[in-house]
């Protein structure tokens, strides 16, 4: 007899008790050879005073089953509360989020009847690592981090997802026509990684023009593989246009532990009405039960659900013919149909080498493999200023003074553009300024002449709030021009 397996799971708020509740109600029926392991996360514990919004006791039993089960949780409004969400992943190194997004017409209204991708989805990088500033009165900023590590690991996890589910290609979505060295590193990444499976089919598009190509002719798609905002909103619109997006799962995958939700929030304004649907949160177990090794039940309950949706059974929100049923009704009516198959879908089987830890297994050697030499050499210094007082032309001839003997002032940029020398009067400024040092002898230089620089700035009054060194990696300029240079 099989082992039951532990899993910690969090009921969440909003909807999420009731969703979890029936879930849980199906996997008991179907025979998942679970033992749960209950936490409390989430608002509760964030308005308890813990500003995480999780406790030690529940970190614990995260880092010993390894599995979570985690419903739609809320996080308070104001506060400076952080996304738990967010923490979750990246503390326990979730690095890939993984979303299938599939039509299930005729029973399911859609316009994309034969849709079937999956968006892969990178978790832990991006705008997302939170790092956050405000520099002046007028001017805050995110920093946008990708590193070759992150995402070659999760370029790899996409074409082995593909490679061990019978997945014929996939594409990369970037916007590297803009932001050339963040998403233009993820691009050459991705072809670096693509050479190394030349029976997979692989394609690029910019993100605006893919999404709207999700939206329009998602069938073209297969496996979709991008940075972790664009992920987090295409995955949200292929949900919505396969019928609904309370229908999704969504595993979050690391090296050690994964996660198991689904993609929707805690609904508060539905809380308690017994109407919401489990479908998502249905899903998401139905991936984690093929990751810890039960196809069988898994492929049981998937069976039962597209079953249920056959004979036309659905919660209000699908609301497309049929009886209408609660949240509970329905898990009862997934219940009534465990063993049976439906006739209009395709029958689901799984089996060990589709499921997301299998997936997930890149060698190590790969990963481990000796890092190229490389030869940075720092180019010159950005220097970010408040100023609401001297004009562009005044401070461009202020600072050109300043520069002194090791450096040039190379240009003056406001939000990125031009405006020093030679800027434009239509330009739109504000009181955030960049100022290009560059160095005259970059081969001789350290960090001694950009701390002389800045004294030399202080000492005439003007206000640094910021800087960043540039360099040069192997010859090649590590850093963007200003637009207009």
């Amino acid at each position: 007899m099989t082992q039951k397996r532990a899993i910690t799971i969090a009921k969440g708020d909003g909807i999420g008790p009731e969703i979890m509740d029936a879930t849980l109600k199906i996997l008991e029926h179907a025979g998942a050879m679970i033992e749960p392991e209950f936490i409390d996360i989430g608002e509760k514990v964030y308005l308890s005073g813990n500003t995480s919004g999780i406790s030690e006791d529940a970190w614990e039993s995260l880092r010993r089953t390894k599995v979570f089960l985690k419903a739609p949780i809320t996080t308070p409004q104001g506060g400076g509360y952080k996304s738990l969400n967010v923490t979750i992943r990246k503390t326990l190194g979730l690095y890939a989020n993984v979303r299938p997004n599939v039509s299930y017409a005729p029973f399911v209204e859609t316009k994309h009847p034969s849709m079937d991708l999956v968006i892969i989805r990178e978790n832990e990088e991006d705008l997302y690592a939170g790092i956050e500033h405000q520099q002046t009165p007028e001017v805050v900023q995110c920093l946008k981090l990708i590193t070759r590590p992150g995402t070659e690991k999760i370029v790899r996890y996409a074409f082995e997802y593909a490679r061990k589910n019978n997945r014929k290609k996939v594409t990369c979505f970037t916007k590297d026509n803009i932001m050339k060295l963040t998403d233009g590193l993820f691009h050459k990444v991705f072809k670096e990684v693509a050479e190394e499976y030349p029976e997979i089919e692989t394609e690029h598009w910019i993100i605006d023009i893919g999404m709207a190509k999700i939206a329009d002719t998602p069938e073209v798609f297969d496996v979709v593989v991008m940075p972790n905002l664009y992920g987090d909103i295409a995955s949200d619109v292929a949900a919505q246009i396969t019928g609904s997006v309370g229908l999704a799962g969504s595993a979050n995958i690391g090296d050690q532990v994964a996660m198991f939700e689904a993609i929707h929030g805690s609904a508060p304004d539905i809380a308690g009405k017994g109407i919401a649907n489990p479908s998502g949160l249905i899903n998401g177990a139905i991936m984690m039960l093929v990751h810890i090794n039960q196809p069988e039940v898994a492929a049981r309950i998937h069976n039962a659900w597209l079953k249920t949706l056959e004979d036309g059974i659905h919660t209000g929100d699908i609301a497309k013919g049929g009886h209408s049923v609660g949240t509970i009704e329905f898990a009862e009516a997934v219940i009534e149909r465990l063993g049976k198959k439906p006739t209009t879908y395709t029958p689901v089987e799984y089996n060990q080498i589709e499921s997301a830890d299998e997936a997930a297994r890149i060698n190590p050697e790969v990963m481990n493999r000796p890092k190229p030499d490389v030869v940075r050499q720092l180019d010159g210094v950005d220097v970010f200023l408040f100023n609401n007082e001297l004009t562009p032309n005044e401070l461009g001839q202020k600072l050109e003074q300043l520069a002194g003997p090791t450096f040039k002032l190379a240009v003056i940029t406001n939000r990125g553009v031009k405006v020093y020398p030679q800027g434009f009067p239509e330009t739109f400024t504000t009181d955030h300024w960049r100022c290009r040092f560059e160095l005259k002898d970059p081969e001789n230089a350290n960090n001694n002449e950009i701390i002389e620089l800045l004294q030399r700035i202080d000492e005439a009054n003007l206000d640094f709030i910021k800087i960043e060194n540039l360099y040069k990696f192997n010859g090649e300029r590590g850093y963007s021009l200003g637009q207009g240079q």
